[in-house]
C-alpha cells in the first residue's frame, strides 16, 4: 500500500508538473477606442476569436483617446504582476467629472475585465461586485485598491492602476465615480485557455507509463 501510496504522489507531481509548465498569464483581447460621439459617447470594438464584440461608453469623460493617439498611459510598471497582459496601444477613456457612467456591450459577454489607470483618490460604485485580479504600479506612480465592505466599490489609495474582473454575464456594466484627477479605463474579454502544451501530455504519459511499469514488475515479484 506504500508503494501504491508513493506511485499516486509521484503521479500527483508530475501532472502538476506539467500544468505548471502549460500555464501562462491570462490573455485578454483589450477594447480598441475607434471613435468620440456628441453627448459624451465613446465606441469601440474587442477583437476575441470569436468575433468582434461592440463596446459603448456613456458618461463625463474628460477626453477619449482613440486610434493610437496620445500619450501611453498604460505602460506596465507592474500592475499587471504578471497574471495578465497590459492593454496595447494608448487608447483610454479619461473620467475626471464624477458621476454616473454607463458601458454597454453589443452581445451578452462572459465575466470581463477592467483596466484601470491612475485612480488615486477616486472612489467607485460599481452595479456588480468584483475581483481585484492585479494592482500596483503605473506610469504615474504606484497604488492600492481599498474595497468596500460589499465588494462592488473601491477608493484608490496613492496612483493605482490594475486589473479588475466582474463575474457573471453582462451587456451592461454600470459605476459611479468621484470627481478627481483624470484617471483612465479600458475594458475586456478573455480568450478561451489555452490546452495544454505537447511537451506537457508527454510529460504525464512519461510518468504515468512509468507508473504503471512499477507496478507490474511489483505484482510479479508478489506472485513469484
Amino acid at each position: 500500500m506504500k508503494t501504491i501510496a508513493r506511485l499516486m504522489a509521484a503521479g500527483a507531481a508530475v501532472a502538476s508538473l506539467a500544468g505548471a509548465g502549460a500555464a501562462a498569464a491570462t490573455t485578454i483581447d483589450w477594447v480598441d477606442w475607434t471613435v468620440v460621439l456628441p453627448g459624451g459617447q465613446v465606441n469601440g470594438v474587442i477583437t476575441t476569436p470569436g468575433g468582434p464584440v461592440g463596446v459603448a461608453f456613456n458618461g463625463n469623460q474628460l477626453f477619449a483617446q482613440v486610434t493610437g493617439l496620445g500619450p501611453d498611459s498604460w505602460v506596465d510598471d507592474g500592475y499587471t504582476q504578471g497574471l495578465v497582459n497590459r492593454p496595447p496601444g494608448t487608447d483610454t477613456i479619461a473620467l475626471g467629472n464624477g458621476g454616473a457612467e454607463l458601458i454597454t456591450f453589443s452581445q451578452a459577454v462572459t465575466n470581463p475585465y477592467i483596466a484601470l489607470s491612475d485612480w488615486r483618490n477616486v472612489h467607485v460604485t460599481f452595479s456588480a461586485p468584483f475581483d481585484v485580479v492585479s494592482q500596483g504600479c503605473g506610469v504615474s506612480g504606484c497604488g492600492t485598491f481599498s474595497v468596500n465592505g460589499t465588494g462592488d466599490g473601491f477608493t484608490g489609495v496613492n496612483d493605482v492602476y490594475g486589473v479588475l474582473q466582474f463575474h457573471g454575464t453582462f451587456t451592461q456594466l454600470a459605476f459611479v465615480d468621484s470627481e478627481a484627477g483624470a484617471h483612465g479605463f479600458r475594458v475586456g474579454l478573455a480568450e478561451p485557455a489555452a490546452a495544454p502544451e505537447p511537451a506537457a501530455w508527454a510529460l504525464m504519459l512519461v510518468g504515468f507509463f512509468g507508473m504503471g511499469a512499477t507496478l507490474r514488475r511489483r505484482r510479479a515479484l508478489l506472485a513469484a
